[in-house]
């Protein structure tokens, strides 16, 4: 199984949507929450590009955020790119 990588925010409702999914197909995570860490939210918004939360990575490919995460279950490709 690939690791997967969720920077998130404690309140954030998509990060616990997000969270949620992966907790359902069983997936461990590593969460990196970013709350009154700027450090860290600029090294997310650097890799990601983006800087909402959450932002996820399956292995070395970004998925995206919550919605993204969602699509990819909608279209039968989340279970093969967790290996």
């Amino acid at each position: 199984m690939q690791a997967v990588v969720i920077y998130s925010s404690a309140w954030c409702p998509f990060c616990i949507r997000a969270k949620q999914l992966l907790q359902s197909k069983g997936v461990a995570f590593d969460e990196i929450c970013v709350d009154g860490q700027p450090a860290l939210r600029a090294e997310m918004a650097q890799k990601a590009g983006r800087t909402s939360v959450p932002q996820i990575w399956i292995g070395t490919t970004h998925v995206g955020g919550c919605d993204d995460l969602y699509a990819l279950e909608r279209a039968g490709k989340l279970d093969a790119l967790l290996g």
